[in-house]
């Protein structure tokens, strides 16, 4: 919850007795806060809940801008378009448009009206039903499971209590955008606010391996928050890390937190789950464990692990053929062997890369990971720029807070001659997630970038960081060699040829254009001249 413009904090509940509405296949529950079809939870942001829930409650007539912007935003300053952008966030929740009209019919001139069937169920009857089928535990989920619980105000501010709990709030809403994994909803953590439990016991009653808490402090005009990710059955600690800010910024505070928490445990959790995956005999292994024991062999960044890698991904797909993010990290594979120049049948090997990739892109409409993992492949081994673009941007609607999506697109966006966007998003990738691995280093994107805009110094400087950091990549060789010429560096432009050489002796001027998929010749042309001039042979 934030505060309005006054400071006081802005109630996103409506009075009244609270219900659990039915339409078609969706269930939204009022009590729980939860949007869900087919029994799946839909990943939709507080207030955009707020106008569904109001438009429903309110079906029987016309609802107008000005009843929305009175109970949702309580008569505060708010632009139509504001209303208009929410509108279509509910519209894409629920599978409407502005064109079909399913659900919301919009009244020229007048407003909305939400037009299906709905079927009314009483929240506390339901509740109590619930308690008396609940007397065992629920069962861990069969992916990775995780609770937020109610961020603590430690400050003594309780004006303080409504930023906590929006923190709280947002992460998971953020959380709940990766499709890997299962968050419970807000209603049920926020049953543990304020209550002394030990981890143990509350993983156990939500049915969660992990569990993430933390707290919030203020003091003065600054603000200290913490958190911590926790494995719940043995008590270890698997992240912790703290935010400071200043409360007139509190907004941009609530979101850098909320991208940096969620940036950095998502790598955590993963890797969590791929050690739990090793200690599982052989004989038990499924779709799933093979994907973790594949990640876990992907990470190793060896042409024999590589390989490996691919075996374990390919036996995920022989035993679930629609798991999308395997035929995506299939796809990368391919991809890391082009990169390095590990492939032994090229042509055949990039055929079979295209195929995975398109594969996760049509099986993974919903699934950023196989989607930024596929739009990579298909832009740098396939050369389609334009769909390997669409897919990153998907992958950022459905999860904004997958580095790895930020990090793929950075890339792509140099490649179509767009050096600042690719700079902004390689840049955002490292800022949401600082102490991640990335493929290759973070700044041979942005030397690439600096060259494209024929910015040859920056273009230096970041190629040497990024050479430094992986000396054996040789796209960060090549660029290296192609900027120290470009600013009369001749000895450090010679240098980095002979290394690049050394790597991959039969390669040529003649390569580039297959391994360096630029969208505007004019770039091509001047990367294949200043590596003419390096002493790269023709």
């Amino acid at each position: 919850m934030r505060p309005d413009s006054s400071g006081k904090p802005s109630p996103r509940r409506f009075k009244g007795h609270e219900l659990v509405y039915k339409f078609e296949n969706f269930t939204l529950d009022s009590e729980r806060r939860e949007l869900r079809c087919d029994g799946e939870l839909v990943a939709i942001e507080p207030q955009v809940f707020d106008v569904l829930q109001f438009l429903i409650a309110h079906r029987e007539r016309v609802v107008s801008n000005d009843d929305l912007i009175k109970a949702i935003w309580e008569g505060r300053v708010v632009s139509e378009a504001t209303v208009a952008t929410r509108m279509n966030a509910v519209r894409r929740a629920i599978g409407d448009s502005g064109e079909r009209q399913r659900f919301i019919r919009t009244i020229p001139r007048k407003g909305y009206r939400f037009v299906v069937n709905v079927e009314e169920q009483d929240a506390v009857i339901r509740q109590e039903l619930s308690n008396l089928v609940a007397a065992e535990p629920p069962r861990l989920p069969d992916k990775p499971s995780i609770a937020v619980l109610p961020f603590v105000n430690v400050s003594g501010d309780l004006e303080q209590e409504y930023f906590a709990d929006g923190i709280t709030e947002d992460l998971i809403t953020a959380l709940s955008q990766f499709r890997w994994l299962f968050v419970i909803a807000r209603n049920s953590s926020f049953v543990f606010k304020g209550k002394p439990a030990n981890a143990n016991s509350i993983a156990r009653e939500l049915g969660v391996r992990y569990l993430l808490e933390g707290s919030v402090r203020k003091a003065g005009n600054r603000v200290r928050i913490t958190g911590q990710l926790i494995e719940a059955q043995t008590g270890a600690h698997l992240w912790a890390d703290r935010f400071d800010g200043d409360l007139e910024d509190i907004f941009d505070l609530q979101d850098k937190v909320t991208a940096s928490v969620v940036g950095s445990i998502g790598p955590k959790l993963e890797q969590a789950e791929i050690n739990r995956a090793k200690r599982k005999p052989t004989e038990s292994l499924d779709a799933y464990d093979y994907y973790l024991r594949g990640m876990a062999n992907l990470h190793q960044g060896t042409k024999a692990s590589t390989t490996e890698a691919l075996r374990l991904f390919s036996r995920a797909i022989e035993l679930d053929p629609d798991f999308a993010a395997a035929y995506g990290m299939s796809a990368w594979c391919y991809d890391l062997c082009n990169w390095n120049v590990w492939m032994t049948d090229p042509v055949n090997e990039a055929k079979r890369c295209e195929h995975l990739a398109r594969q996760a892109a049509v099986l993974g409409q919903d699934d950023a990971i196989a989607l930024c993992t596929a739009g990579f492949a298909l832009a740098h081994v396939a050369g389609d720029l334009d769909l390997g673009a669409r897919c990153i941007n998907r992958a950022l609607i459905l999860n904004p807070n997958l580095a790895a999506a930020w990090y793929f697109g950075g890339w792509i966006s140099t490649w179509l001659g767009e050096p600042d966007a690719g700079i902004e998003r390689v840049t955002r990738a490292v800022r949401m997630n600082p102490l991640a691995v990335y493929p290759f280093p973070a700044d041979a994107v942005i030397a690439w970038a600096h060259f494209i805009a024929r910015r040859y110094d920056e273009a230096l400087i970041a190629s040497r960081r990024a050479v430094r950091e992986q000396p054996t990549f040789l796209p960060a060789l090549r660029i290296l060699a192609a900027a120290s010429a470009m600013v009369g560096c001749g000895d450090e432009a010679k240098s980095a040829i002979a290394r690049a050489l050394e790597l991959n002796p039969a390669f040529r001027i003649g390569d580039i254009k297959a391994l360096t998929p630029l969208a505007r010749p004019s770039d091509l042309e001047a990367y294949e001249e200043a590596l003419r001039k390096a002493g790269m042979p023709e």
